[in-house]
Order: C-alpha cells, then structure tokens, then sequence
C-alpha cells in the first residue's frame, strides 16, 4: 500500500508518456503483488488516479470525467501493467474509448513466474504497447474499430515518441471532423435506443422507432444515431444488457450525442444506471412526449395541463434521483426535525398538484357550462378525432375558413378549437349548422398522466354528438394507428357517439393502400384536407351523421 501511495508524488515529463524508470517502478510492484496495475496522468504529469485492476475494471465513472465532446480527448493518459505477455484486450481498449483517453499504454512484464508468498524476484518491462483514438476518417465504416494499436515497441522507442505531439495531432484531427458536420449546438444531439421484445412484431417495432424518431425532431432534437437489440424480455437494472449499454456509452463518445432516448418507459433506477453508466442524459418516450406538449401549449388552459402532467410523471421519480435527494437539508431555514430533500420536494409537488387538480376542475366545469349553451341552441357538435399529425386542423380550416395553427409536425394542436360549420343541402335547399370541434391527437400508448391531466380537453370528445375520426392513409402505418385511436376511444370513461371515418391526404396515397382501405371500410370518406378533394361528399356524410 505505501509503494501504491508514493506512485502519487511521482512527476512525468509533460512531452513524454512514461519513463523507463516509471515503467519499471509499475513493473516492480505489479510483479510484486501478481496484478495488473494502472496508473492515470494528467498532461501536467501528475499522477492523479491509482488502481489494481485492468484499466476496464479501473476505468473513471463517465460522470466525473470532463465533457469535451467528440473533437476533444479527456486530458488523461494510462500506463497499465499485464502479467501475460499479449497486446491490448479489447475491453481495454474500449474502456480507452469511452474515456476518450489521450492514449492507453500496456507494459508487458517478464519475471512473474516465480513469484513466491512474502517476496520474490522482481519482474521487468519485456514489452510496450501503445493505444490511442483515431478520428472517423481513418477507420473503416464497415468495422466497430475506433483505435490504433502499435506493434510491440520496447521502452527506448517508447520514450522518443513526442507525447503532446501525438495528441495535439489528434485532437486537431478531431476538431477538423467536428467542423466539418455543422450541428447546431443548442439542440440536443440524440441517440436512439429501441428494445424489441417477445410478442412484438419486427414492422410494429420499425414503426415505433420512426415515430419516436419524428418525436424527438418535433422536441427540437437532432438523431444521430439509433440502436436496435432484441431480448426476451427488458433487463430490471438497464433495460438492455451490459454489453449494449457500453456499446451505446462508445457511440455516444465517439458521435458527440448529449442526450439518450428510450423507446419505452424507464424506472427511476433504470435511468440512474444508465446515466452512470452511459455518462450523458437519458430520458423516455413519455419524457419527450411532455416536453413537445411544454413547447407546444399556448393558452392558459394548455399550460396548466401540461404541468399537471409532467408533475404527475416527476412524483414517481424522485427517488430514482440518487444521493442528492436522500440527504438533510443544508443552510439556514432548511434543517427540519429529520426531513430529507426527498420528503421536502415531495410535498412541495404535491401542493401543488392539489392546486393544480383544482384549476382543472374548474376549467372542466367551465367547459362543461360552454357545451350546455351550444346545446340551448339545438346545433349538433361533432368532434373531430385521430392520430396525431393526421390532418384535423387543416381539415376545420378548409370546412370553416378558419385559421388554426397547422404544421407537418407531431401534436402541433394541443387546445381544442370549435368552430360552426353551416352545410346547405343541394336536393332539399336546407340548412344545416354543425359546430366542429378540433382536438388534441392522439398517439400510440398515450402517457396515463396525459390522458388524466387532458381530461377537460377530451371531454370535447365524450360530449360529441358524433365523431369524425381522420385517418392519415399515406402513413405506412395507417392500420396501426386506427387501432391505437379505437383502443383509447374505448378507454373513454362516457360511450362516445356515431363515427364517421375519413381517410386524409389522398393526394399523397398509393393505388394499393387506396384499394385495401376501400375494401375494408366501404363506408369511409376519402378527402385531401389540403387540396380541398372530396369536402363535399364529407359535408353530405356529416348531415346524415347528425340527423
């Protein structure tokens, strides 16, 4: 133990990766207790970490290391000794890559065989091998291959390598790479994970992952990357295996992402370990979900519930948030009788949740006197529903003429808009009036914690007279999602009306879909909201429905 602690008072040259006396001085000692030994050095030559072990099982936790991202290197060098005399492992050297170490050298030792309890002799430096990153450019796209290994070297030809050269050379290679792919620094640089299980299809699964994709992109994100793996069932501590999780930890080093998205809902626990293990951010679908609706509420009514929402999703998590939230409070006006920050901040939220509940029902309960007036009036309401991004805003304003805000973008509506829609009959020459309702989209496995906080809303849905559910036919995923809006329809607590369905953006379909959805929904209408195609056929539909 003492030889281990004085290896931190040694000083290395700043130009140099280790010295022959250094190197034989590691030798020495990891001869003497027959284990491998590394030793981490600042560019300063400082010594700064110590450890018995190989440099994977010594390695920093990701979390303590510096963030530079992928045009830098950590400022941290290994020199690590190995009893059998072979290059570099590869969990070394991925253990090299996911610190962004400025290089890894491996001393190979002779002299361990005869090794006794209580002393012996003294083994040497028989051979050098030096490992360090190389920038994209120089690896083969085809290979997972993100280093250079150098053939066995001895001390003297270690010793005349230029140290500070070798990773200012590097480093301005990395810079170059950086550069030359213009990414906006303000948006998260994402990395997508998907887990596929038993029971789900490999079509179901590809379509998740492109929606979770458009998510992440309406969330302002940019996907760099998405990675696949298939278990049978998620694992209780990472979701995917250990061997997954370091493989995501290197692409996240060596593609620059800042934030890792799940395909599926994380345990607080889960999320812990994964940040520590990966070394960046992580979040979930829901998480992504939330914070499209934070982005995307624009009334009062909106805002509430989505806070609502994202405070209902939070409370569960708080003890998922490590040591922080365990401890006393520190500082004046904050030592209570034995009250942690945990039991502190779940308090504070649920006051305000109480709040919160409140204003909700009050929004409810307003909404609900509004509907009974349009009812006093005797004009039918009929409550246009569907997936998101289906068509429902461009389809009320091509119908009413009016100026709700659309985009090619998920949940780009979140307040529901009502506005009256009068249809002249052309046989009969009557009038008719309807107050069409746009609402919110729906998405497959909708959070529980949005349907809750969103009830005013959706109770648009359940006091309808009828429904108009709008169906984007030119989504390879159209069926699916006519499924996923039946299955929360049903879910509804009130029986909702008639349904009149109506396929969208038929200017965009192709002749087989066409066909298919024709010959399972006879009685459909098919429109193109936003070339103004079919609306009258629609109009005829929608006095039949509300007769």
């Amino acid at each position: 133990m003492k030889q281990l602690q004085r290896l931190y008072h040694e000083r290395l040259p700043i130009d140099t990766l280790t010295t022959p006396e250094f190197a034989q001085r590691l030798a020495a000692i990891s001869t003497d207790i027959h284990q491998p030994l590394c030793t981490y050095i600042n560019r300063r030559g400082q010594v700064i970490r110590v450890g018995v072990g190989t440099p994977r099982q010594t390695q920093f936790s990701l979390l303590e290391l510096p963030r530079y991202g992928s045009e830098r290197l950590c400022g941290i060098r290994c020199i690590a000794t190995e009893i059998k005399q072979e290059p570099p492992k590869e969990s070394s050297l991925t253990a090299m890559a996911l610190q962004r170490l400025d290089a890894l050298v491996i001393l190979t030792l002779t002299g361990t065989g005869m090794i006794r309890r209580g002393g012996g002799a003294t083994g040497y430096v028989e051979q050098v091998y030096l490992a360090h990153l190389i920038p994209q450019s120089q690896t083969n796209v085809n290979s997972n291959i993100y280093w250079s290994v150098s053939p066995p070297l001895n001390l003297e030809d270690l010793s005349k390598q230029d140290f500070l050269e070798l990773v200012e050379g590097l480093e301005a290679e990395f810079q170059r790479e950086f550069t030359a792919i213009t990414v906006d620094t303000a948006e998260d640089r994402v990395l997508l994970v998907g887990l596929i299980t038993d029971g789900m299809s490999d079509r179901q699964f590809e379509d998740g992952l492109s929606e979770l994709e458009r998510l992440v992109d309406t969330a302002g994100g940019k996907v760099l990357q998405v990675t696949r793996q298939k278990r049978d069932h998620p694992h209780p501590q990472t979701v995917i295996g250990s061997g997954k999780v370091a493989e995501i930890a290197l692409q996240v080093q060596t593609s620059g992402a800042n934030l890792v998205v799940f395909n599926r809902d994380l345990s607080p626990a889960q999320i812990r370990n994964l940040e520590n293990q990966i070394g960046v951010r992580v979040v979930d679908r829901t998480e992504v979900i939330l914070d499209i609706f934070a982005q995307r509420a624009q009334s009062q009514a909106g805002k509430l519930q989505v806070e609502l929402a994202q405070l209902e999703y939070t409370l569960p998590r708080l003890t998922g948030r490590g040591l922080a939230m365990s401890r006393l409070g520190g500082g004046i006006g904050t030592r209570g009788p034995g009250e942690t920050k945990l039991e502190t901040e779940r308090r504070t939220i649920q006051r305000r949740l109480s709040r919160l509940q409140d204003e909700v029902d009050q929004l409810q309960a307003h909404r609900s006197r509004l509907r009974k007036q349009r009812q006093k009036q005797d004009v039918a309401s009929v409550a246009i529903v569907g997936y998101t991004n289906a068509g429902k805003s461009t389809l009320i304003n091509a119908l009413t003429a009016a100026e709700v805000y659309t985009a090619d973008q998920l949940f780009a509506t979140l307040d529901p808009t009502t506005r009256r829609l009068t249809i002249t009959d052309p046989l009969s020459q009557v009038s008719h009036t309807l107050l069409l309702t746009d609402t919110v989209g729906f998405i497959h496995e909708l959070p529980p914690s949005l349907v809750d906080a969103f009830r005013a809303t959706l109770e648009e849905v359940t006091e309808a007279e009828a429904l108009l559910h709008l169906v984007d036919l030119s989504h390879p995923a159209w069926e699916s999602q006519i499924a996923s809006v039946l299955k929360i329809l049903s879910e509804m607590p009130i029986q909702t009306g008639p349904m009149l369905m109506v396929f969208n953006k038929l200017d965009q379909v192709k002749s087989e879909d066409l066909e298919i959805a024709k010959e399972k929904y006879p009685q459909a209408v098919f429109i193109s909201a936003i070339r103004r195609l079919g609306l009258e056929t629609l109009k005829q539909k929608l006095i039949d429905l509300t007769a």
